[in-house]
């Protein structure tokens, strides 16, 4: 009789450790990062309603970090001349497997996307991302959140915002979510007009009529120098396509040609092109040119090109060749 009763408890205390457990794994795990715009938090930025629940987005999952110690070591040691691993780099491979989500939690997500309803359209593991689409409605369940209209404080228009912190029913913390809103729209640093007052001793360019070519730039900063980026690999971030026509018309109205070779990549599946009226590439022309007139050894231009900053960026970092440089103009 005791040993029933014995064993009858243990059955009892089994099953509770079992429905705790089973309790805290579905327990919705916060993220990483902050979503919630201060606008929002604050109520400068007033509710005008919600985004329609079959509306379609786009939106980038990305996963965290592991072993920040150990990184944290890696990066000091790569970086110490005394170290014996100073300058022992790693490829991007090799740095998730060190670094980066494990198979099993990359997969983990997958699964989480696809139960949620949601299409996967792009992402890797070495970027640390997963791309993905589907409706307001399925993200609102997803994530936890409403998203919903606000009258922009600062701006004559309105935005969408999820109205709380996102969390997802997976045992794991994720760092960010790109995509949930759209308060802060990128916009090209450079392209904006000063009036300026014409000093008579300036010293005029090149080109046509003395303005500044890029060549102009180059004389200036390496004037002099065998510096021209040969063997090396550059890569451009930006939000929009462009014409290559616009900048074979650059190099032939100033007289040069170009022998970088350059290859469009889209990471979100952003369109490349940018041919229509109402599409304005001034930004991105001057960008290239600037780093071929800048570099025009260089052995390839890649034009990143996408809809988020973590999917350009997750792109650029795994690309193969893997680009040397980054450059990127635009601001928010």
């Amino acid at each position: 009789m005791i040993r029933r009763i014995s064993v009858f408890f243990l059955t009892v205390l089994a099953m509770l450790s079992v429905a705790n457990i089973v309790c805290q794994a579905a327990q919705p795990q916060s993220l990483l990062t902050r979503h919630v715009r201060d606008a929002v938090t604050n109520r400068q930025a007033q509710s005008t309603g919600r985004l329609p629940a079959s509306q379609s987005l786009r939106f980038d999952v990305v996963l965290a970090l592991r072993h920040a110690p150990e990184l944290d070591n890696f990066i000091q040691e790569v970086n110490d001349p005394s170290s014996a691993s100073y300058r022992h780099f790693v490829t991007p491979e090799e740095f998730t497997e060190r670094f980066g989500p494990s198979q099993e939690d990359y997969d983990a997500v997958i699964r989480f996307a696809q139960a949620n309803g949601f299409v996967v359209v792009g992402g890797s593991r070495d970027a640390f991302d997963v791309q993905l689409k589907g409706t307001v409605g399925a993200i609102e369940k997803a994530f936890h959140v409403n998203l919903n209209l606000y009258q922009h404080p600062t701006e004559n228009r309105t935005f969408f915002a999820p109205d709380r912190e996102p969390s997802v029913d997976l045992p794991f913390q994720l760092w960010h979510v790109s995509g949930l809103d759209n308060y802060s729209i990128p916009r090209p640093a450079s392209l904006h007009h000063r009036d300026l007052k014409v000093h008579a001793n300036v010293v005029k360019g090149s080109c046509p009529g003395g303005d500044y070519c890029g060549s102009d730039m180059r004389a200036a900063y390496y004037g002099g120098t065998a510096l021209n980026g040969s063997g090396q690999n550059l890569g451009l971030l930006e939000y929009l396509g462009y014409d290559i026509a616009d900048l074979n018309t650059y190099f032939k109205n100033v007289g040069q040609t170009n022998n970088v070779p350059i290859t469009g990549i889209s990471t979100d599946g952003s369109s490349l092109n940018c041919t229509e009226p109402n599409c304005d590439d001034r930004e991105q022309i001057l960008d290239m040119v600037q780093a071929i007139s800048m570099a025009p050894g260089l052995t390839g231009l890649y034009v990143f090109v996408g809809g988020t900053d973590t999917a350009m960026l997750g792109s650029m970092t795994t690309h193969k060749p893997l680009v040397g440089s980054i450059g990127s103009s635009w601001t928010w």
